[in-house]
Order: C-alpha cells, then sequence, then structure tokens
C-alpha cells in the first residue's frame, strides 16, 4: 500500500519547489536519454529554455501546484524530439525538478515533442500533483 499524506504535508512539499525554484527559473526540454535526477548533461540537446515566472507559483491548494505563466521560447535553439526537461533556478546551474515529456500523460505535456530550431516553443499551463491528491 502507498504512503498517503495529509493536504497539509502535500501542499507544503509542493510549496518547496517555489522555494527552491525562486525567481524567474529556467524550464529547459531536451532530446535524449533522461540522466539519473539532477544527473549531468552529455549527450542530450537543448532543444528550448523557456522563463518561468518571477513569482513560480502561487500557494499549492489540494496538493496540486499550479505554475504561473511561463513565458514562450521565441526561438528554439535546435530540431529535435522533446523526451525529458529540466527546471533549474535563475543561475542557469541550480538544480530544481525533472520530468519526462509527451503528448499526453506525461509530466510535461506538449502539443507535439517535434521541436524545430528558431520556431516558438510554449507551455499554456503547467501543474504538478503531489502524492494521493
Amino acid at each position: 500500500m502507498a504512503l498517503a499524506y495529509s493536504t497539509t504535508i502535500r501542499n507544503a512539499m509542493l510549496d518547496a519547489l517555489t522555494t527552491g525554484a525562486g525567481g524567474s527559473a529556467l524550464l529547459r526540454i531536451y532530446d535524449g536519454t533522461r540522466p539519473a535526477t539532477g544527473g549531468a548533461i552529455t549527450t542530450q540537446t537543448l532543444l528550448a529554455e523557456l522563463t518561468c515566472n518571477a513569482t513560480f507559483a502561487a500557494a499549492a491548494s489540494g496538493g496540486v501546484l499550479t505554475l504561473n505563466s511561463i513565458t514562450q521560447d521565441s526561438s528554439a535553439n535546435n530540431t529535435g524530439t522533446a523526451t525529458w526537461f529540466r527546471i533549474v533556478k535563475s543561475d542557469t546551474t541550480t538544480f530544481v525538478l525533472d520530468g519526462n515529456v509527451g503528448t499526453s500523460g506525461s509530466d510535461l505535456n506538449l502539443t507535439t515533442t517535434s521541436i524545430v530550431a528558431t520556431q516558438p516553443v510554449s507551455i499554456s499551463s503547467f501543474v504538478v500533483t503531489e502524492g494521493n491528491a
């Protein structure tokens, strides 16, 4: 049986993401195999980099954290198939969060995982649900 956390605990865990990300965190989308959590980026190619809001997210509610607006990448860095993402602080190096990318049922769902260099990349919403919410 899986652990079940109270809503207060789930919200606190999610709010820690907001604290960890700080203002204007970067959401980077990559191709290739996702490294171990927070691991070094080696052969993966950065496809796009989007900037999160100066206030990462409002307080979590009901075990759900909804990120504030994310500024689109008006010109993707490279062409490739998006398979995973990483969020880092605005200092560009401090790891916050990794996740998978897909078109449905993934940590980050895009309309298409095919990213084309110089084309815009945008995310309409980003929601994280914690534990047994």
